[in-house]
């Protein structure tokens, strides 16, 4: 079990490595082909873009083929699509070879988290799901050091080396033993109950706000004066603290349950978004983006446990949900940095953060509607 939680847990690292890398690029590219915040918005959506077209073929060939034959799939394209990334030499090239990653990684995703839940004894999904997670997290981590390090050394030199271990990576997930498939039609999907849309929404929420958050932040460091080297450190320093946080969140989510992380997270999003929108010094702004990389990331352990819980319960298969858990995400990351980035070009960065606290607080009070008690007649 452990040696698959690594693997596994290396095909989501190296994604969101290679997702993660634009960040610290996006000044560049945004000067390089003369893109606005709304360009660069564009851009960024790219890459969630690919997910959410790819999301349900990314399911069903986790169902049909089975976990390991779509994680195979989701890894190579990713591969040569960073290789394309890294030779691209125009706008148009940059945003297509984005694109291909996102559909790499809505089938690698797929497949890796329905290989692992099902190995996973269900007791302990939490905590498998925090160690991926904290492992993904550490791929995002890794990704501001990439596009650092591809500011300095240049774009294609960096991408076309570290497309070399996308190809390792194949490598060991074909060598490894997979699990059986689940073969079911799309329309299982049907069957979904409000406690999975709810669960689907809690990987909505968290992608639309780093989406608007990961295009407007850096663009106001950038003004300010930072340069590629030092957003790429301040991103590092979130991603290590998401790294730290999400193995103790899945630890505490087995124990304690799934809603009170939530509504944490809820609360936490709103007062950090609401302090985004007034802070102008750039090194506010580099704290309260730590301290949002924590709330906005503590979403996603209990989300994705309740997805799985959600799917067992309905008799979906894991190819199926997860398939569409990743279209949620994409759907958040695809609005977040395109409205995000158009919104703060026409009326500023504060409504941006604004629009982002009145999300967090009707999600809050649906939340706590929905939690609680019905009152029964009292019996005669």
């Amino acid at each position: 079990m452990r040696r698959l939680v690594l693997l596994l847990s290396a095909v989501v690292a190296v994604d969101t490595m290679f997702y993660t890398a634009l960040a610290p690029l996006l000044p560049h590219f945004a000067t390089r082909y003369g893109l606005g915040k709304g360009g660069a918005g564009v851009l960024a959506a790219m890459y969630a873009a690919g997910v959410l077209g790819a999301s349900v073929p990314g399911g069903m060939a986790a169902s049909r083929l089975g976990p390991k034959r779509a994680a195979l799939l989701g890894v190579a394209l990713t591969a040569v699509a960073s290789l394309g990334f890294g030779l691209a030499g125009d706008k148009w090239t940059l945003g297509a070879a984005r694109l291909a990653q996102g559909v790499g990684s809505a089938f690698s995703w797929a497949g890796a988290l329905a290989w692992l839940m099902a190995a996973a004894p269900p007791q302990r999904r939490g905590t498998v799901i925090g160690t991926t997670m904290g492992a993904a997290v550490f791929g995002a981590l890794l990704g501001p050091v990439l596009g650092a390090i591809a500011t300095v050394a240049g774009v294609r030199p960096t991408f076309v080396g570290v497309s070399v271990v996308g190809l390792a990576l194949w490598a060991w997930v074909a060598r490894s033993p997979g699990v059986p498939a689940q073969p079911q039609r799309l329309s299982a999907l049907r069957r979904a109950d409000l406690r999975l849309l709810g669960a689907l929404w809690l990987l909505v929420l968290p992608a639309f706000l780093f989406g608007v958050l990961d295009v407007v932040a850096p663009l106001h460091l950038h003004a300010r004066g930072w340069g590629g080297v030092a957003i790429g450190g301040v991103f590092l320093a979130a991603a290590a603290l998401e790294t730290a946080l999400n193995p103790l969140l899945g630890r505490f989510t087995d124990r304690h349950g799934k809603t009170v992380p939530i509504r944490v997270a809820l609360v936490g999003s709103i007062g950090v978004s609401l302090a985004l929108a007034g802070a102008s010094a750039p090194l506010l702004v580099a704290a309260l983006l730590l301290a949002a990389s924590v709330v906005y990331g503590a979403f996603f352990t209990p989300g994705m446990a309740l997805i799985s819980d959600s799917a067992e319960r309905t008799g979906i298969a894991r190819g199926l949900v997860f398939g569409a858990m990743n279209g949620a995400w994409a759907l958040g990351n695809v609005v977040g940095p395109a409205a995000g980035g158009a919104l703060a070009q026409s009326a500023g960065d504060a409504l941006s953060y604004v629009l982002l606290a009145c999300i967090c607080l009707a999600t809050l009070g649906v939340a706590l509607a929905y939690s609680q008690p019905r009152l029964r007649p009292s019996s005669s």
